[in-house]
This record gives C-alpha cells, structure tokens and sequence, in this order.
C-alpha cells in the first residue's frame, strides 16, 4: 500500500508536469499572436520595375506608409559605390524619401542635383548623403533585394546586407 508520503509526491509531480504542459502550450499560443499575419507580410513588399526609367529621372513611390525616391543616376551624377544600388551596370540611389532631422519630405531640384528639404534648410546629394544643414545623417536605405531588372523593397537580399555591412 503506497504511503500518504508517495502520494503527495505522484500528485506533485503529476501537477507539475501538467502546469509544464500547460504553460508550454500558453507560450505557443502567444508567439503566435506576436507574429504578423501573412497579408501583412505581404503588405510589406513591394516591387519596381527599374526597366523603363531614363537616365536622371526620380520616380518616388510608397512603401509602408513612406516615400521612396528611387533616382537613375546620370554620367554627371557622383558615384557613391557604399550607397549606390546597382542593377545591371547602371547605378540608382534608392533611399527613404524622409529627412533625418525632423522627417520632412525632401523635394528634388534636378538642376541643382540636390534633394532639398524645406523645413530647416537641409540638403542631400544625389546619394543621398547630407551636405549641408541640420540633418545629422544620411538618407535612410530600405531594406531591399534585386531580381533581375526589379527591385523589391521589404527584403534583405545579399546587396543590402552587403551595403549594411560597408556603412
């Protein structure tokens, strides 16, 4: 006949295994509420046909809410090769279309070959890199990867990582 003693152990035991359980399944079950659905990882890429764009046009697209500006640089445009998204043998400068001082929106005067920013004075050059005013850093670069003439924005592909890596 098992003791008091034995039994109050079993029923430790058997308590504890399912509080375990019970609380390995609770940690599942949240992991899966933290991550984000399918459609919004699907929301979060985005695709450009770099094909059809001439040499020194800006196009300026959205993604997650942002502005990108994607220039096709020109021979008269510098050459940053840290910044510089390259496809093919032409060069782009891809960057977030928002200032690093106090996020405002940068328009580009071509003649100048300047991303000019109206709320403080701030400058970008056709990298992207700050040249003068109150901005205390570059434009920011999305996440992004190349495949073939397209560039897909929301995705670290080996280009980008490699660019992290050099800045």
């Amino acid at each position: 006949m098992a003791t008091s003693e034995s039994r109050r152990s079993f029923m430790g035991f058997a308590f504890g295994t399912v509080a375990a359980v019970g609380g390995a399944f609770s940690l599942v079950a949240m992991k899966k509420t933290w991550d984000p659905l399918p459609s919004v990882k699907a929301a979060g890429v985005t695709t450009v046909d770099l094909s059809g764009m001439k040499e020194g046009e800006l196009r300026t697209i959205e993604w997650r809410k942002k502005p990108i500006f994607i220039l096709k640089k020109d021979a008269d445009m510098a050459k940053d090769s840290k910044r510089d998204v390259v496809v093919g043998d032409v060069a782009y400068t891809v960057v977030i279309g928002l200032c690093t001082h106090l996020g405002c929106i940068p328009a580009y005067a071509p003649s100048e070959k300047l991303f000019k920013c109206a709320c403080h004075g701030g400058e970008f050059d056709t990298s992207g890199k700050n040249v003068f005013g109150p901005p205390p850093r570059p434009l920011d670069i999305p996440p992004f990867r190349i495949e073939g003439t397209k560039l897909v924005l929301g995705e670290e592909g080996p280009e980008y990582k490699k660019m992290m890596e050099e800045a």
